[in-house]
């Protein structure tokens, strides 16, 4: 038999006390066995003592470990080799986290698997095992701070010609039956701590910055802002085929909008990370904390299954027309690209779900050889550039060309002087079309 030590499995030469930490791990993670008496170099040495080793096992685990794991653990012991050998199966436990008795509810007393190891949990992973594995969701939780206020709130009511007064609060679950604001009414209040964090950078990479905001206030009304602020970014190219001008944006029809109200419902705020938000010139990436809600795979949620962290939320986004109706959003997204070659994609760890939107009218380099000639002028190739593509920044003439940003500017304004082409915009945001 042939064992490895992965996040499932790992290998004892003798009983110690540190074999808390790895039944701990494992407890809070995804469950796995230990063997006792096999070295890491799958040496089969034995336990000596076995009865003795047994009954140190159990007190180590019945009164050295909390809460107990009594009922999720499993201790037998094989013969191998004509060697006895300890193992012990454990399940992934469902009253997270597991911590040593004597050490408590910190990194010191807490473990988790990663990989081969059993790693210190992190006061941020412990307290988001709590809230998780809490009976109460966190936004059904009393919020911290109760000095909230909500007129972006009210103002969303009225501006949907609904009623919104004291009732609505409870009825919402902003207010709990102890007259306590929770903490849906913190995510929705003018004080909420969580942000979304932006940044727009020229070409395919984190190398040049083109703008960068962080959207800040009640939840919804970081979602109207970022909105608006994309409209600005999401451009519409034309081309002509025959005798028809086809207009494509950038992002299909709903793919930004769902991306954004998906990384917003249904991230968790135990958290305390931004949702973060990048838009390079051949994609947008969204990266919001807590990945897939435990019993949910991607598989599941691609058919359509949806299992909401924050129902709540949600259900206030719903009201206000944002969702057309729950667990919608990934289809929506994947639906608007059927026509295209691109297609999303969709990551989930651990902690965290990302989505990446390919930009429709990026061309790549390679593909622009048929708008350069050697027989052509800078200024004719990106008049060549714009019939074919329809704008142009600074930054891609600069590429287009191979030359310096001072050249690029010096062109461009050489077709601004002849009434060639015209400037939209102001600043990073600047893009030249023809007249």
């Amino acid at each position: 038999m042939k064992l490895i030590e992965n996040e499932y499995c790992e290998l004892k030469s003798i009983l110690t006390k540190d074999i808390k930490k790895e039944i701990i791990a494992f407890a809070n993670t995804n469950g796995g066995k230990i063997y006792i008496g096999i070295d890491d170099k799958n040496t089969i040495l034995g336990v000596n003592n076995i009865d003795d080793t047994l009954q140190s096992l159990t007190g180590m685990i019945n009164e050295g470990i909390k809460p107990s794991l009594i009922e999720y653990t499993q201790i037998k012991t094989e013969k191998l080799d004509d060697k006895d050998i300890i193992i012990i199966e454990i399940q992934s436990g469902p009253n997270k986290p597991y911590y040593l008795a004597d050490k408590g509810l910190k990194p010191s007393g807490v473990y988790l698997r990663h990989g081969a190891s059993s790693i210190s949990a992190s006061d941020e992973m412990i307290r988001k095992m709590i809230f998780e594995h809490a009976s109460l969701r966190f936004e059904e939780m009393i919020s911290r701070k109760q000095d909230l206020t909500f007129d972006y709130l009210e103002k969303k009511f009225k501006d949907n010609h609904l009623t919104f007064d004291e009732n609505k609060y409870k009825l919402l679950n902003i207010i709990n039956d102890k007259n306590k604001y929770t903490n849906l009414g913190l995510l929705l209040s003018d004080q909420c701590p969580y942000t979304i964090k932006c940044a727009i950078f020229n070409g395919t990479n984190k190398i040049e910055f083109r703008d960068r905001k962080e959207f800040t206030g009640s939840i919804l009304k970081q979602v109207d802002d970022i909105f608006e602020y994309f409209e600005l970014f999401n451009k519409i190219s034309g081309k002509i085929i025959g005798l028809k001008r086809i207009d494509t944006r950038d992002y299909p029809e709903y793919s930004l909008r769902e991306a954004l109200l998906n990384a917003v419902i249904h991230r968790s705020y135990y958290f305390d990370s931004s949702i973060m938000v990048t838009l390079y010139d051949d994609k947008f990436e969204i990266l919001s904390m807590g990945g897939l809600i435990d019993g949910i795979t991607m598989k599941e949620i691609f058919k359509g299954v949806s299992l909401s962290r924050n129902p709540n939320l949600a259900n206030i986004f719903y009201r206000f027309g944002y969702v057309e109706s729950f667990g919608t959003g990934i289809g929506r997204i994947i639906d608007s690209y059927a026509q295209y070659d691109k297609k999303p994609i969709f990551d989930a760890t651990e902690n965290t779900f990302s989505i990446i939107l390919p930009n429709m009218n990026y061309v790549e380099a390679s593909n622009r050889s048929n708008i350069i000639s050697p027989s052509l002028s800078q200024t004719d190739i990106i008049i060549n550039y714009l019939k074919e593509y329809n704008k142009i920044n600074r930054n891609e003439a600069e590429k287009l060309l191979s030359i310096s940003k001072t050249r690029a500017y010096q062109i461009l304004d050489e077709l601004l002087k002849k009434n060639i082409i015209k400037k939209e915009n102001t600043g990073k945001n600047t893009y030249y079309v023809l007249r």
